[in-house]
């Protein structure tokens, strides 16, 4: 049978969580996951544990957050003066955030933490730093 390689497209049913088990997305439900091996499209720990694959197979994978969405980087979590911020968004720890710099580049952004006078914003990926474990099943490969 087929193995899965570089260049391939294959098609995937996934489940990622965290290490305490909570799930962070699936494919299960919905339509398998579509995507070339070796294009860049997906996290790169997650395109390697495909490779090797045969249709029907199932594995689990734990992927570091290196091979994820990278480790977090403090350059990318800012604390702001609270009146740069509109007087009108009701904000709580959590909440995201699109915010634009003087370049007009937008960047997704989480508070992190509120006081009277400031707001500390994160624009690390949410999964940024975290090692992820995925089920993967390869549904098919779609071309080779």
């Amino acid at each position: 049978m087929e193995k899965a390689k570089r260049g391939d497209t294959v098609r995937v049913h996934y489940t990622g969580s965290l290490e305490d088990g909570t799930v962070f997305d699936t494919s299960r439900g919905g339509e398998p996951l579509e995507f070339t091996i070796g294009a860049g499209e997906i996290i790169p720990g997650f395109e390697e544990a495909v490779i090797g694959m045969t249709p029907g197979e199932s594995k689990r994978k734990l992927v570091p957050a290196k091979d994820a969405y990278g480790l977090a980087r403090p350059e990318r979590t800012v604390q702001v003066d609270r009146d740069m911020i509109p007087g009108e968004l009701q904000l709580f720890v959590g909440q995201e955030l699109e915010i634009e710099d003087q370049h007009g580049r937008v960047t997704n952004v989480v508070v992190k933490e509120l006081t009277d006078k400031t707001v500390t914003l994160d624009g690390n990926h949410p999964l940024a730093g975290k090692d992820l474990q995925f089920q993967i099943e390869l549904v098919e490969i779609v071309s080779a």
